[in-house]
């Protein structure tokens, strides 16, 4: 078992373009609500928006691109909504790299990327 490592943005940017091509399981919770989604990530982007007419809204999120499927209930998987999932981030996001697993805690929840093949 290998030791828990503290990233930068930069860092953790450089480690999870190597996952492109590659298949993962990103858990979700957030505000008492738990999202489980496997994924082939095909690309990886980031946006910011600095328009943003509410808090609720990120100011930056990371994009992951490919196809995949949701599954709120182990039996009941369901394509994606759309081509890509996003997660928010906020100037405040930790960043945390284990046992080619990802951390990622913001103030609304946290996230969790996996490597699955």
């Amino acid at each position: 078992m290998s030791e828990q490592q503290i990233l930068t943005i930069e860092e953790f940017n450089q480690l999870l373009q190597l996952w492109s091509g590659k298949t993962v399981k990103v858990t979700k919770n957030e505000l008492r609500d738990e999202d489980t989604i496997i994924m082939n990530i095909e690309e990886i982007s980031y946006s910011t928006d600095t328009r943003r007419i509410d808090k609720y809204e990120p100011m930056h999120s990371l994009y992951l691109h490919g196809r995949g499927r949701l599954a709120t209930e182990p039996q009941n998987a369901q394509p994606l909504p759309s081509p890509y999932y996003e997660i928010p981030l906020e100037d405040s996001t930790q960043y945390q790299y284990q046992n080619e697993k990802f951390s990622l805690l913001t103030d609304r929840g946290s996230y969790t990327i996996e490597l699955m093949d």
